[in-house]
């Protein structure tokens, strides 16, 4: 496939940008998280070094060519859900995950330098089975640690 930019585009066909975004919940971006990474699950991804030791900016701008991220962001529904790069930041909001939990998806700590597809996909659908804290957990989190 060929990338073109939109204004090159524009000079050969209609470009329409006002396409609604389609609305996942959390479990159908996670759902389809996976079933990408399971196409082709004998694939090796990169990981990302030690994310639990990085400076909470440095952590969300950390990204790598053909991590487990980046093959989600490549994904054109998932792009269209709303999935703006594949930075360890955009994949903790849209997937709406914990730093516990993206880390184990992730990290070099647990991998190595790569990741087979089908085991970051195996922990992406763990995250699916996970009990997420309540708001009320959640709180009581945040004042008393």
């Amino acid at each position: 496939m060929k990338h073109q930019a939109i204004e090159q585009l524009q000079g050969v066909a209609e470009v329409k940008q006002d396409f609604p975004r389609r609305t996942l919940s959390r479990t159908e971006r996670l759902q389809r998280w996976a079933e990408l990474l399971e196409r082709d699950p004998h694939r090796r991804l990169s990981t990302l070094h030690e994310t639990e030791y990085q400076p909470a900016r440095v952590r969300a701008a950390m990204r790598g060519d053909g991590s487990p991220i980046s093959v989600a962001f490549d994904d054109p529904v998932l792009r269209t859900a709303g999935m703006e790069n594949d930075s360890y930041g955009e994949a903790k909001r849209f997937f709406e995950l914990s730093d516990e939990q993206l880390h184990k998806v992730i990290c070099y700590c647990h991998f190595g330098a790569t990741v087979s597809a089908s085991t970051a996909a195996r922990h992406i659908r763990a995250l699916l089975v996970e009990k997420q804290p309540t708001m009320f957990a959640r709180l009581r989190q945040m004042f008393f640690g």
